[in-house]
Parts: structure tokens; C-alpha cells; sequence
């Protein structure tokens, strides 16, 4: 089972249909393959061969769909890179994951340009767009210029099983530190094949990529789409307006979005300006969302919702909120309750509550427990961190840290995280790694950091601070000060100052009191 199968299928069935559109480029599957196996080519004569790793740090342009498949094909281990964060960031990503190629948009070129200052073993960068590149001290490329030199056919391919790695995404971990999680070609693929049979994808969708394909929210559809032949739509960078304006001009009929995105859409003043008729399907996941707010997805968009959960660690869905076909019959509001859960299992993935000692709670969402899962979709673990590994899978169980009820029906609902990571916008924040970025300025002594409702973004990253003697950093600062360490989505939307930090019978920062006073 591998990655190549679905293009190989759409290539067999589907080469004269349209496969990609990004703005007025369009590309059949015969032409996408043709430009695909040449990148095959290009990488394959930079020297990449399986098991080693290439990076990508782009937004949702057509050349990642490329990058994706030609990398699966050569065995090659993807690793996509959050273009949101800072140059430090992504230099500790790159080198913790040993990659070899970067292929960088030129949007991004400053970012890149600094984050390779610190990476050596970065031996060759492939520059993706027509923007003004800085010199980067070593050998470089422009993307179409290398593929123009290549024929159209694959290269001389490994054999590739299951087992082999190929994709590797960096998630940050409760010490702040990110943590790459492997994902294998049987991970991806099985996933895929879920999906197709999940959402009963065929021929006649067309998916468009909003959420960013460095996030495995909307990468897996990369794979999905491609099997049944059908289209993929690439916005680079979210603006609701455009995205509106595309879903009715290409026909789009399913896409994932993360809450603030739709919220955005649904409200923007010209939302009524466009037909959504071929829209069958969002789905959305991320962050927390209100019935009323899927009600209000649903009324304006006129097509059914999706909530989805689910991890990097999992490819990524746990769990949809597919209604069974008795639920159908249920008023219209107890409906879009459950639609608006956290859903029953994913194809293929055997989901479990269970109290501290192991032992399953009670289905009658009430009882809190933690979500443990396993399946064909749950990675092998952590690039070189075993240790990280064996905590997180215990006896074949991946134990999410996430806390949830579950009813009578198998659908569970998250209610609390273990971890005290904050949704913010659909990017997981976690308050360690920004607590680091603050204690790096001289007049902090002590600080929190929580997440806070917030209505456009699902939760917002609020700071509680207690300042050195002497010292009296304004908030503005400290959030400029976190904006330069961490990405900008990192930073605290809000600082509070206090002469004392409340803390737990043991001397441990206690947090559920901050959220209680904080999050009202």
C-alpha cells in the first residue's frame, strides 16, 4: 500500500480531466503527472533517494500537490513547514529533521534565507514563484527551470511497502520543543481510502484548498481527491471574499475549514452575492464551535456540516460527526447538536474513554475520561524521540491527552485537554512554549499563559504576568517581544499584570483558576 497508487489511478482513468486549478492555470492529470515525474526526476539528480528528507515551506500553490506525490514516489520523506513561523523556528525543524532539499516560495525567501544560515546539511534550495531571491550560500534553483530540463515519465522507482516513511510533521510538544511526527505511506494511504469511502468522494468533487497544506487539515485530501479523479482548487492564501468567489466559480462541492474561516465567510457583507449550489459538504475542525454558528454555516452555505477531530499523530481524523441513518429522524435542532460534536470513530480507527486506571467509561456523557485510539492511521511515533514514543503509545493505545464524554451512540465529546494547548484559529498554541518566549525578557519574573474564549478565533492566547522589581514592561512589548521568538499567531492577544500568580497546594502555577477568572 502506497501513496503513488491513487495518482497512478487517476492517470489510467482520468488523464484528459481537469485536475488542478490554481487561478488561470489549469492542468489535466496527464499534464499534473507529466509535471510531478519530472520533479521525481529533478530531486532524484539532486542526489534525494528513500528514507532521506525534503522540506517545503509554501503556501497552498499548485507545486505542493507536486512535492507531495513526487517525494511518495522516490521514497523521498516529506516534511511541510508551517510558513507562519519565525526563521528560528524553521531552522530547528530543518535541522532537527536532517533535511537535505528545502523547496521554498519566494514569499517566504527572507525566512528561509535565515533559517539555512543554521542549517548546513541543507545542501540544495529550490525556489517555488517569481519573487526576488537573497542569496542563501549554496546551490539554489528556480523550480520551473529544473523541471523544464526533465522528461515527463517517473524516474526508476524504489520499491515501497506500508512501513516506509512518508511524511513528517512538526507539532510542538508540552516542553515547547517540536516534536516530528512520522507518518508512513500505509498511514497516509489507508487514510485516504477512508475518507473516500467516509465522505463518498468520486469523480464529480472538487475540493478546494483553503486550509494551509502544510497542516494535515486539508493535506490528506491531496491524496483523497486524487483517487477518485477529482478536481483540486488552490487558493494560496485565505481571503473570504476570493474564497466565496471560487467555490462558486469552479463549482466547489467539499472543502475543510477551520472555524474562524468560516466565520469569516459566512459573515462577510457580501456573502449573498454568490451561488454555493454545488457545495454538498464542509467539513471543519480545529477549534471549538457553537451549534449556532454550524447553524448559520448550514443556512448560508446550503450544504451539509462536518465537524471532524483528530491529531497529526492519526493522519488526522479520530472521529466525524456523520449522523447515523436513525439519527436523520431526530428534530432538526438535536440534529445540529450532534453535528456539532466531536463525532463517532473514523473508518478504521478503534477509539476508546477510559479513566486513569484504564478502565472504559460510562457511555452516558457525563463521565470525563481520556481518548486512547489505535489503527492503521496512528503513527509509528516521533522523529528520533523514543522516549517521547513510549509515553505517548502505550500497548499499541496512542493516548491523545485529550478528556471527553461519550454517549449511549459512540459519539464522543472533547470537554478539557490534558495538555494546556489553546486553539487559536485552527493553530495549536501550546502556553509553555510561549511562557519560554516571555521568561526570555528581563522584566518578566513570572508569567501563564492560557487560552480565553474569543469570537473570531475560537480561543485567544492571554498572558497573566508578574514583573521583575524595577521593571515595568508594557503589554504591547512583551507581545512584540513573543512576536520575534515565535510565530505571530503564538504571541498573546492579551497581557495581564499581577502582583501574584495563584498557585496549587504543591507550588505549580494553578491555570484552572486562571481560565475560571480569565475566561468569562
Amino acid at each position: 500500500m502506497n501513496l503513488l497508487l491513487s495518482l497512478n489511478k487517476a492517470l489510467t482513468l482520468w488523464p484528459q480531466r481537469e485536475a488542478v486549478v490554481e487561478g488561470e492555470l489549469r492542468l489535466t492529470y496527464q499534464q499534473f503527472g507529466r509535471r510531478t515525474a519530472a520533479l521525481a526526476r529533478a530531486l532524484a539528480g539532486l542526489g534525494l533517494a528513500k528514507g532521506q528528507v525534503a522540506a517545503i515551506i509554501a503556501p497552498n500553490v499548485h507545486q505542493y500537490l507536486e512535492a507531495y506525490y513526487a517525494c511518495a514516489a522516490l521514497g523521498v520523506v516529506l516534511n511541510p513547514i508551517n510558513f507562519r513561523l519565525a526563521a528560528r523556528e524553521m531552522a530547528f525543524i530543518l535541522a532537527d529533521s536532517g533535511a537535505q532539499v528545502l523547496l521554498a516560495h519566494t514569499d517566504f525567501a527572507q525566512a528561509a534565507a535565515l533559517a539555512l544560515a543554521d542549517c548546513p546539511q541543507v545542501r540544495h534550495l529550490i525556489w517555488i514563484g517569481e519573487g526576488p531571491c537573497p542569496p542563501v550560500g549554496r546551490e539554489a534553483s528556480a523550480y520551473e527551470e529544473l523541471l523544464a530540463g526533465q522528461p515527463g515519465r517517473m524516474p526508476p522507482c524504489p520499491e515501497l511497502v506500508s512501513d516506509d516513511l512518508a511524511h513528517l510533521y512538526y507539532t510542538s510538544g508540552t516542553t515547547g520543543k517540536p516534536k516530528g511526527v512520522m507518518l508512513t505511506q500505509g498511514n497516509v494511504t489507508f487514510h485516504a481510502l477512508s475518507a473516500v469511502a467516509e465522505l463518498k468522494l468520486t469523480d464529480a468533487d472538487t475540493w478546494i484548498h483553503v486550509a494551509p497544506l502544510f497542516h494535515l487539515a486539508d493535506a490528506w485530501a491531496t491524496f483523497a481527491i486524487t483517487w477518485v479523479g477529482g478536481r483540486h482548487v488552490c487558493v494560496p492564501y485565505f481571503e473570504a471574499e476570493q474564497v466565496l468567489a471560487a467555490i462558486a466559480r469552479e463549482r466547489v462541492s467539499i472543502s475543510n475549514m477551520i472555524p474562524t474561516m468560516l466565520n469569516l465567510m459566512v459573515n462577510h457583507p457580501r456573502v449573498g452575492e454568490f451561488d454555493y449550489s454545488s457545495l454538498r459538504c464542509i467539513l471543519s475542525g480545529g477549534a471549538p464551535i457553537a451549534p449556532e454558528t454550524v447553524k448559520k454555516i448550514v443556512d448560508t452555505l446550503g450544504c451539509d456540516y462536518i465537524q471532524t477531530y483528530g491529531m497529526t499523530e492519526t493522519s488526522p481524523y479520530l472521529t466525524v460527526s456523520i449522523l447515523k441513518e436513525h439519527l436523520k429522524q431526530l428534530p432538526a435542532a438535536e440534529q445540529l447538536r450532534i453535528k456539532s460534536r466531536t463525532g463517532r470513530p473514523f473508518m478504521g480507527v478503534e477509539l476508546k474513554v477510559v479513566r486513569s486506571d484504564g478502565a472504559e467509561i460510562a457511555p452516558d456523557d457525563q463521565e470525563v475520561g481520556e481518548i486512547i485510539v489505535r489503527g492503521p492511521i496512528v503513527t509509528p511515533g516521533y522523529w528520533n524521540r523514543p522516549q517521547a514514543t513510549a509515553e505517548a503509545i502505550v500497548d499499541g493505545w496512542l493516548h491523545t491527552g485529550d478528556l471527553a464524554v461519550i454517549d449511549a451512540e459512540g459519539y464522543v465529546n472533547i470537554v478539557d485537554r490534558k495538555k494546556d494547548m489553546i486553539i487559536t484559529g485552527g493553530e495549536n498554541v501550546y502556553s509553555t512554549e510561549v511562557e519560554y518566549a516571555l521568561y526570555e525578557h528581563p522584566g518578566v519574573l513570572e508569567c501563564a499563559v492560557i487560552g480565553v474564549p474569543d469570537e473570531k478565533w475560537g480561543e485567544a492566547v492571554k498572558a497573566v504576568v508578574v514583573c521583575r522589581p524595577g521593571h515595568q514592561p508594557g503589554p504591547e512589548e512583551l507581545i512584540a517581544f513573543v512576536k520575534d521568538r515565535l510565530a505571530r499567531y503564538k504571541a498573546p492577544k492579551s497581557v495581564e499584570f499581577v502582583a501574584e500568580i495563584p498557585k496549587t497546594g504543591s507550588g505549580k502555577i494553578y491555570k484552572k483558576g486562571l481560565k475560571e477568572r480569565y475566561g468569562k
